[in-house]
């Protein structure tokens, strides 16, 4: 599919009718550029460290359900350290339930990630930051996703700039500035490169998570 891709973009430029622009869409619209990191059978590719048990795979999808814990993805895909990418998973999250999506973070053996960004999944829960939120920097307090039902979370990171989606819906457009001001841990709440990992918030919590993927960018 690439290489035919390919082949038509330079059939077309040869002929004029393509610009470079239109050629750089065309790309960035490669369906088969998306990788998938995780395979719906087991967690092979992700490291969990203390409440290992908080995540399970659950028909082909990875279930959250627990005391707090973070999933981190180690596997092969880039290494796991992601700079520039596009990241998308389908996500359900069960009343009263809290979780979230780091990126450009690090493992941990415990305690809350210290470094990168998190998207909030929280469509019901006491946190009034909801889903989408680039949780302590641009928050959001309108739910564009509900419990119980299967929603779109989208993440793109490209240059200083971060663009999360809830079901194709631009909830946040954020560029970070050159000396971001940072308070307290908040310091390693900056972009550079880093994995992904989805949060085990509490044992109230209760998410599910599939069609991981990633479409690394240049």
């Amino acid at each position: 599919m690439k290489l035919r891709l390919n082949y038509m973009i330079i059939l077309l430029l040869c002929l004029g009718i393509c610009t470079p622009s239109l050629a750089q869409e065309m790309k960035s619209n490669d369906s088969s550029a998306w990788i998938s990191l995780f395979n719906g059978k087991d967690l092979e590719g992700w490291k969990v460290g203390v409440n290992a048990s908080t995540f399970s795979v659950e028909d082909g999808t990875i279930k959250v359900d627990g005391e707090r814990a973070h999933l981190f993805y180690a596997g092969d895909v880039e290494n796991h350290q992601f700079r520039n990418f596009e990241f998308k998973a389908t996500v359900m999250t069960k009343p009263g339930a809290n979780s979230g999506i780091y990126f450009h973070t690090k493992y941990q053996e415990d305690g809350w990630p210290l470094y990168g960004y998190e998207a909030q999944v929280n469509n019901s829960q006491g946190d009034w930051k909801r889903t989408g939120s680039l949780y302590g920097i641009v928050d959001i307090k309108e739910n564009y996703a509900r419990d119980n039902e299967w929603y779109t979370e989208y993440i793109k990171v490209e240059g200083k700039r971060i663009i999360i989606k809830i079901n194709d819906i631009v909830v946040v457009d954020y560029t970070e500035p050159e000396k971001p001001f940072r308070e307290g841990d908040g310091i390693y709440r900056v972009l550079g490169t880093g994995t992904f990992a989805l949060q085990g918030h509490d044992p109230g919590s209760i998410v599910f998570y599939k069609d991981i993927m990633v479409r690394p960018l240049p």
